[in-house]
């Protein structure tokens, strides 16, 4: 119904998010609905579920990008994930979804404890050959608040500035 709602109201894209939207059963099937409905279907995932057979079936329902979050650097992500091999699995679904044709790209929330890290993550972009990154604040909401509130994770207006200024800077190097 809701899927009804937005192609009445003529909405272009619908972005699966979650907690974690692969872990939806019917996720495939509104995918596939939306696309029948004329909304372009993207994800926000954290990635880990999309195999090789995933990342094809995703396709195959005819969604068209995939925003995987990459939380710096191996050791930092996979601490903030809390789980150890969570970055190879991210990496891994980023490199199954561009074998496939899925438009790609890194998803990272800058928090005190990746904003150092921006380099880093630049250069696996380029090594990955990864076409698109976002960047995002901490959003105060679910898991992100219980962050806040335990370890105080959140950026400085000075810290800020310099992890824009770290983003801008490599990105005037583009056309």
């Amino acid at each position: 119904a809701v899927i009804d709602d937005l192609a009445q109201f003529g909405v272009p894209v619908i972005l699966f998010s979650g907690g974690e939207p692969l872990l939806r059963h019917d996720l495939f099937q509104l995918i596939a609905y939306a696309r029948e409905k004329g909304i372009r279907g993207v994800l926000s995932t954290n990635g880990t579920l999309i195999t090789a057979e995933v990342a094809r079936q995703l396709k195959e329902f005819g969604l068209s990008y995939v925003g995987i979050s990459i939380d710096g650097p191996e050791h930092i992500h996979d601490k903030f994930r809390g789980k150890k091999g969570a970055f190879q699995a991210s990496l891994q679904a980023i490199r199954n979804c561009l074998e496939v044709g899925i438009r790609v790209g890194i998803r990272m929330t800058l928090t005190k404890y990746n904003h150092e890290h921006i380099d880093e993550v630049f250069r696996r972009i380029e090594e990955e050959n990864i076409p698109r990154a976002c960047f995002y604040h901490l959003a105060y909401a679910g898991r992100g608040e219980r962050l806040q509130q335990q370890h105080r994770v959140d950026l400085s207006p000075g810290e800020t500035r310099a992890a824009v200024d770290k983003i801008f800077d490599p990105a005037q190097d583009f056309p």
